[in-house]
């Protein structure tokens, strides 16, 4: 048995003025009271009756005796108890801290024996309060008036502050100073007792001194890991870096003084197909799994550094990835002997696992045994580590359709055959995803993987195939383009003949006349082919286009109506305008025209009614370069989008819906050149045309038109257009006031017309003949300057044709200016003007007239060009 040692003696408190002595005023104040009773009786007795004298006695009596046999029961009270606890008061007596209590004076209440101890106050009357002791001190000034305004504010507080010097001045600190915690919190004892203040104070200089042990060893293992041989990262759930040593930054040439964790990802430092990898080791839900990888990391400056991982990954109880720890070792130096066969080894794994190509080895049935980096990352999703542990075969990662012919290459490689046919499939689960496999036969089988019957190669085709199919359509549309260019170049002469013709037998006729209605009807009907041989030049991008300088928002407003009244009742049209639109430069004609066929189409969509919402929207480079399209030049845009609600575009349509002449509607409802016409306007104003479209949902049309800025010379040539239009309409009515209206005859005026279609030709000189002119004629460019030559260049105008055999009409315009450069040239084609212009000098003048032309626009164009 242990024995029992005596308890110490309690220490009692320094100061306790929490004792108020209502008892002795009570007492005192009875006996005042019974002594003036006395006196009362004895200056009185005299003038006072005996019976009155004996009824207040016997009322003193009776109150005398009630008091007594109360205070014997305990109803009264004479020395009231005391109402503190005991084991309270000894708790505060003796707790370790040192408490002190004071008023809103800062006068003290209670201060316990540790406070005594902790500011060196032996007796009451040295018992200071906590502002007194602290604030004339530096070190502790502030924290106590920090402390007093918050419990002055009804607020508690802690403050911990250091001092040179201890508080009890019998303590020697050594000269290493001391820590105290201040604390603080206001009481209200009871009403009328005012608010009170309670403070403890504790010297906490050995909790400090343990806590800078703790982390002084902290700092030093932080140190011996910063500074291992070996490099160390840990990354988080989403595989942000949380922590790396100082071996690693130094390697990788990361700054460690601004690294903060979250700020790098792992995939930031695996170069190549090295992630697929690390991703590829996982952890079983509540386990971990260890991997050792051999790959390359990024440093700062782009350098790869070989190393080996020892990469260790847990898992969540619900199997989703966990934290990982990683040690990496790098491969950088040399080493000899045994050293270097495993240095051997490893750069042949690094090799294996950086390589642009997929590998993988399989056994006979085609089980996968070995694979690399970016075989994993080719076929994420499909094969794990794992998978290839439990005998994953090969051929569940193809079409089935291709599954035969791969296992009839197995079977070659299983003979030893030397040249063995590649294999172009696709994923088993996206089929746009295209690869190409190559089957190699393994003639000498290692020591680690006897069954090793074959090495599959593959690489990813998908890109190749898609510029494939974008060069097949491509030179699918040049073709068709280049076909309907010609064939819109031929049927405009006829055109034009018979326009010409038409005119010519009007002038002879009275609309009276029976044939009248019919010339008509036949020049009307000519006029619909003109249009669809428009389209067929707009599609081959040949077409004539007067671009001037557009805001989207004025173009799009001005239209809303029409296409309002084109859409109809039942279908209703949105508009979202972008703020401060950029300008663009195409055709104001050609491009309204491109809306109006996007919109009747979409009407068309949409037989039940919806809604057609066209957006428009700046787009600036750095967009149009993430968005990636095929064949797109990267700069600035401006976007207009034509959604609409509608039944939408199968994926087998889309891939012809620009084609001419294909079209889904009803026979007799659509030539199918209307969106041909819309792709030839984009591209021949510089834009792009993107649809997208969902069966069921909806098709958005979207095109990007470059933006324009113009230059200080095309502002200047603006500008003096403008001027010049505006002075030649000027000039134009003032002759037309002084003359009357305009007159389109020839007078004595000389045409030579030159041109190789003989309909075209002989139609057109009847027609300025019977306006007057006298016209001579030539069928090639060579025979028009023999013309010239005879006439001794007396002629006023040469109208040509653009394309003739010997030679053209830029040649002739060019050879003719070398002899008679002032002489007045009119350009006929049903190309576009661009289309030939480009092969002129800059400094050409011509005039241009598209065909086909009727007589009076003919008459026109050669009036205007002599009057300039």
């Amino acid at each position: 048995m242990t024995e029992k040692t005596p308890a110490a003696s309690t220490p009692a408190a320094l100061v306790d003025r929490s004792a108020k002595p209502r008892s002795v005023s009570r007492l005192v104040f009875l006996a005042v009271v019974m002594i003036g009773a006395s006196i009362v009786f004895f200056l009185f007795k005299d003038r006072l009756n005996n019976d009155v004298m004996l009824g207040i006695l016997g009322v003193m009596a009776v109150v005398g005796i009630f008091f007594l046999v109360s205070t014997v029961i305990g109803f009264v009270t004479v020395m009231p108890k005391a109402t503190a606890d005991p084991l309270a008061r000894a708790f505060i007596d003796t707790h370790p801290e040192g408490t002190l209590v004071t008023d809103e004076k800062d006068r003290v209440i209670y201060a316990n024996h540790a406070y005594g101890v902790l500011t060196g106050s032996t007796s009451a009357s040295d018992v200071q309060s906590i502002e007194a002791i602290l604030s004339r001190h530096r070190e502790s000034a502030e924290a106590v008036y920090r402390l007093t305004n918050a419990m002055r504010n009804g607020h508690e507080g802690q403050e911990e502050f250091r001092m040179t010097q201890p508080l009890g001045a019998a303590r020697d600190s050594g000269g290493a100073g001391h820590w105290y915690r201040l604390r603080g919190r206001p009481i209200a004892p009871g009403e009328g007792d005012g608010k009170l203040m309670a403070w403890q104070l504790s010297d906490i200089s050995h909790e400090r001194t343990e806590q800078e042990l703790v982390f002084k060893e902290l700092q030093n293992a932080i140190n011996y890991l910063d500074h291992a041989p070996v490099g160390f990262f840990s990354a988080g759930r989403g595989g942000e870096i949380v922590y790396l040593n100082a071996t690693l930054a130094d390697w990788l040439g990361i700054d460690l003084t601004a690294f903060s964790p979250g700020k790098i990802m792992l995939r930031d430092l695996v170069a190549g197909a090295g992630m697929a990898l690390v991703e590829s080791v996982q952890a079983e839900p509540g386990l971990n799994r260890t991997a050792q990888l051999d790959l390359d990391l990024l440093k700062s400056n782009g350098q790869s550094l070989p190393v080996r991982l020892v990469h260790r990954v847990t898992a969540t109880r619900d199997g989703s990835p966990g934290e990982s720890r990683t040690i990496v070792i790098s491969r950088e130096e040399g080493g000899t002997g045994a050293h270097d066969a495993a240095s051997a080894e490893m750069r042949f794994t690094r090799f294996f696992n950086n390589t642009p190509m997929a590998i993988a080895s399989v056994d006979a049935r085609g089980k996968i045994l070995r694979t690399n980096g970016p075989f994993l990352q080719m076929f994420h999703g499909l094969v794990t580590r794992d998978d290839m542990e439990r005998g994953t075969l090969l051929e569940t990662m193809l079409r089935e359709d291709d599954r035969k012919a791969f296992q009839e290459a197995l079977n070659e490689a299983a003979d030893k055959q030397g040249t063995i046919a590649p294999i172009d499939s696709r994923r088993a689960d996206n089929d746009e995803r295209h690869f190409r496999f190559y089957v190699n036969a393994v003639i000498e089988h290692s020591e680690e993987t006897p069954e090793e019957a074959a090495i599959i190669y593959a690489v990813e085709t998908t890109e190749q195939k898609a510029l494939e199919a974008q060069m097949a359509q491509t030179q699918k549309m040049n073709a068709v383009g280049t076909l309907a260019g010609g064939i819109a170049h031929d049927f405009n002469n006829v055109l034009t003949a018979i326009l010409l013709s038409a005119d010519h037998l009007l002038m002879s006729l009275r609309p009276s006349d029976s044939s009248f209605a019919d010339l008509i009807e036949i020049k009307r009907n000519a006029n619909r082919a003109a249009v669809l041989v428009r389209q067929l030049l707009a599609f081959s991008r040949k077409q004539t286009m007067r671009p001037t300088v557009l805001s989207m928002t004025d173009v799009i407003g001005d239209l809303r109506m029409l296409v309002d009244r084109l859409t109809g009742s039942n279908v209703k049209l949105e508009l979202e305008f972008g703020r401060d639109l950029w300008p663009v430069k195409t055709d104001l004609g050609q491009f309204e025209q491109v809306l109006i066929n996007l919109a009747v189409n979409a009407r068309d969509a949409m037989p039940e009614g919806g809604a057609i919402t066209i957006r428009t929207r700046n787009v600036e480079a750095q967009e149009i370069a993430r968005l990636n399209h095929r064949g797109m030049d990267v700069g600035d845009y401006v976007l207009i989008e034509i959604a609409d609600e509608g039944t939408g575009i199968p994926p087998e349509v889309m891939e012809k819906i620009f084609e001419p002449f294909f079209t889904t509607k009803d026979v007799g409802k659509g030539t199918g050149l209307g969106l041909s016409m819309v792709y030839g306007i984009i591209k021949q104003s510089g834009g792009y045309i993107y649809p997208e479209s969902e069966v069921g949902k909806g098709t958005i049309f979207r095109i990007y038109l470059p933006r324009h800025v113009e230059d200080e010379a095309e502002k200047a040539q603006a500008a003096a257009e403008a001027a010049a239009a505006l002075e030649a309409g000027a000039a134009r009515q003032a002759k037309i006031a002084a003359d009357g209206p305009e007159d389109l005859t020839g007078g004595s005026a000389v045409v030579l017309l030159v041109e190789d279609e003989e309909a075209v030709r002989r139609g057109g000189k009847r027609m300025l003949e019977a306006r007057g002119y006298e016209v001579h004629e030539a069928g090639t460019g060579v025979e028009a300057l023999e013309v010239l030559k005879e006439l001794d260049g007396r002629v006023d105008i040469v109208v040509s044709d653009v394309v003739m055999p010997e030679m053209d009409g830029p040649t002739l315009l060019t050879e003719l200016r070398k002899d008679y450069p002032d002489m007045k040239f009119i350009f006929v084609s049903g190309y576009a003007e661009d289309a030939f212009a480009r092969n002129l000098p800059a400094d050409a003048k011509f005039g241009f007239l598209a065909k086909p032309f009727s007589l009076k626009q003919l008459a026109t164009a050669v009036r205007e060009m002599l009057d300039e």
